[in-house]
């Protein structure tokens, strides 16, 4: 199990990286979006279409991709505290849950986005030319990599049966398991 968990480790970090990438890049793209909108509106009196639709589609983006790169890093909300004062075995299981029950969101959250991108494809945007559907895909994205980032913080748990508080709460998920 070990040596699946640094496997998935190796095979995900770079993805995660990228997410990274991608998610900084996203915020940058739409601040500038909505600082030319601004401007447009303001110094020239004619305020582009495509800067809103397209500041939107950009947030999701990068709020969807820094989330699942959240997941990984251990970084999204928790009650930490029923960890703390759990037992050991106890703890071990409560996070063992808490990692399925994330998967199994990240999945249903995939699926019904992909429905949702299917169902809205054929309609276009107001004020940018591109399908409906590109606002719902990046549930279908952020989905996938939610459950997948949850699994491997799954296989890492199992691995490393991190059973103590120190260790369950100060090593990242993403660490390589020795």
């Amino acid at each position: 199990m070990a040596s699946f968990a640094a496997a998935l480790a190796r095979i995900l970090a770079p993805i995660s990286r990228a997410c990274l990438w991608l998610a900084a890049s996203g915020l940058i793209l739409m601040t500038l979006a909505v600082a030319w909108q601004v401007f447009g509106r303001k110094v020239l009196n004619d305020s582009p279409s495509w800067t809103e639709p397209g500041a939107l589609l950009l947030m999701s983006w990068f709020i969807l991709l820094g989330g699942a790169v959240g997941v990984r890093e251990g970084e999204h909300m928790g009650f930490d505290i029923g960890l703390h004062y759990a037992r050991p075995p106890l703890r071990f299981a409560m996070k063992l849950v808490s990692h399925g029950l994330i998967v199994i969101f990240g999945l249903y959250m995939a699926v019904y986005g992909w429905q949702l991108t299917a169902k809205t494809w054929g309609a276009k945007m107001a004020g940018i030319n591109i399908p409906q559907g590109m606002d719902y895909l990046p549930l279908v994205v952020g989905g996938l990599l939610i459950s997948l980032f949850a699994f491997e913080n799954l296989v890492n748990q199992v691995a490393r049966r991190t059973d103590t508080m120190a260790e369950s709460l100060s090593v990242p998920a993403s660490a390589a398991v020795e």
